[in-house]
């Protein structure tokens, strides 16, 4: 089975190979031609799941399955949420995003937060919605030098380290993409 990941996005695209079985190719859209960035402007993770899906299949017409990710805040509201890559810009500069963050929950003593990640698979002409949640609270400081993103101040619910203190191996483990992955690895192998 080959199926396309619409992400351009090389560290999601190495998180992900490590997950799936082997017997499916994954394609990226670098893979298939498409170097446009793929609008996201819905107002949901999984809207934004759904639009970029449905955008390689409608122009390209390969199965794939498309994810949106976001970090949502307690004491935020939810913030950044749909907005966490672009959260202090739409270069999408991951330090100035946590920056950002850190500086918004400066005075707050409620520093819980989720990671959320959606999929949305288009696999023979059904749709189908995976969703991961991952819990955990925003640290005071940046600790660590792996993944990507907000993984320097993310500290999982019932660990001492963060995503960005722990081998791709251990994040595996409880993160809210290999959640979600997991779920669309499983109805895959149906």
């Amino acid at each position: 089975m080959e199926l396309v990941f619409a992400t351009h996005n090389k560290n999601k695209l190495e998180e992900i190979k490590f997950l799936f079985p082997h017997y499916i190719k994954l394609l990226s859209l670098d893979d298939i031609g498409c170097d446009e960035e793929i609008p996201e402007t819905a107002d949901t993770i999984e809207g934004n799941a759904i639009l970029k899906a449905e955008h390689v299949r409608n122009r390209y017409g390969y199965d794939c399955f498309a994810d949106d990710t976001g970090l949502e805040v307690e004491a935020l509201n939810g913030e950044p949420g749909v907005f966490s890559a672009r959260y202090a810009g739409d270069d999408k500069n991951d330090a100035a995003n946590v920056r950002k963050l850190l500086s918004q929950l400066e005075d707050k003593e409620n520093r819980n937060a989720q990671f959320k990640t959606a999929i949305a698979l288009n696999l023979n002409e059904r749709q189908n919605l995976f969703t991961g949640i991952c819990k955990g609270e925003i640290i005071k400081e940046q600790r660590g030098d792996k993944g990507f993103g907000y993984d320097p101040i993310f500290k999982p619910e019932n660990f001492k380290k963060t995503f960005a203190e722990m081998s791709l191996s251990e994040k595996s483990k409880i993160s809210h993409r290999s959640i979600a992955f997991r779920e669309l690895i499983a109805y895959l192998s149906k």
